[in-house]
């Protein structure tokens, strides 16, 4: 099966020698289609400038990125990203803020608004249409957010650290709602994170990365059922996972294990 997004030996320098900084190091990745991978590494080990390179929003300095064999040269089209923050608009309401992208590219219609609302209440914000961001929650403004995204039913959903910021128990929330849409849609996603729990949870393969540069390390195949539960992460299935990511990561010295 051709992968939906390849990247070969990709690196990253930000500057010019000799004082350049450099980001990103021999990065080689596949992406099948339909498949949920998660990228899990320390804090500053370039997974967001990796995924903004996918995205076109930023240039790479070496190497390939291409998206269902063409390179990219800008954002792809039928992609969606979803990002720490929300970057929702304070003077337009929920409801309008889903349907912003398609204004951009001219594919607004009646019909799209109709899905729009319906993926409001599908995400629990049914009664918060004619809401602004600043009258909402963090954890229902990043709904808005993932409905933004995936209103256009893209082919690849990049998600860059999207729960990041929120409590613990609106996390678990947003991690079961979205393995939820995973099972039912089937899209291709690149998730950024740097919980090995939430990794592991949501993905069938997790990437590891490391700094100084950023480089990938290993990757990890995730053998748990779906559909996923969160009692599941009690399982010592789940937990045997978990552990060999994070001795992965003691033994290149990113994190103590004492």
């Amino acid at each position: 099966m051709q992968p939906i997004l390849e990247v070969r030996n990709v690196g990253k320098v930000y500057g010019s020698a000799p004082s350049g900084v450099e980001a990103l190091r021999s990065i080689d990745l596949e992406v099948r289609p339909q498949e949920f991978l998660s990228i899990v590494g320390p804090s500053g080990c370039g997974k967001s400038t990796l995924l903004k390179c996918v995205a076109g929003l930023e240039a790479i300095t070496s190497g390939t990125i291409r998206v269902r064999g063409e390179d990219i040269s800008g954002p792809p089209s039928q992609m969606g990203i979803v990002f720490q923050r929300d970057l929702l608009l304070d003077w337009r309401t929920i409801l309008e803020n889903v349907l912003v992208i398609s204004e951009f590219r001219g594919t607004r219609t009646d019909e799209l608004e109709a899905k729009a609302a319906e993926l409001l209440v599908r995400f629990g914000l049914g009664d918060f249409q004619r809401r602004y961001p600043w009258e909402l929650s963090g954890g229902m403004r990043q709904r808005a957010a993932i409905c933004r995204a995936i209103l256009d039913n893209p082919e690849l959903l990049l998600m860059d650290e999207p729960f990041g910021a929120l409590d613990a128990m609106t996390r678990d929330d947003l991690n079961l709602e979205l393995a939820r849409l995973w099972q039912e849609t089937r899209k291709t996603v690149v998730f950024i994170t740097h919980g090995i729990q939430e990794a592991v949870f949501l993905s069938d393969r997790v990437a590891m990365m490391a700094r100084n540069p950023g480089r990938i390390v290993d990757i990890f195949e995730i053998d748990l059922p779906r559909p996923r539960t969160l009692k599941m992460r009690d399982s010592a299935e789940f937990s045997a996972i978990v552990h060999r990511i994070r001795e992965r990561f003691a033994d290149i010295g990113a994190i103590s294990t004492e």
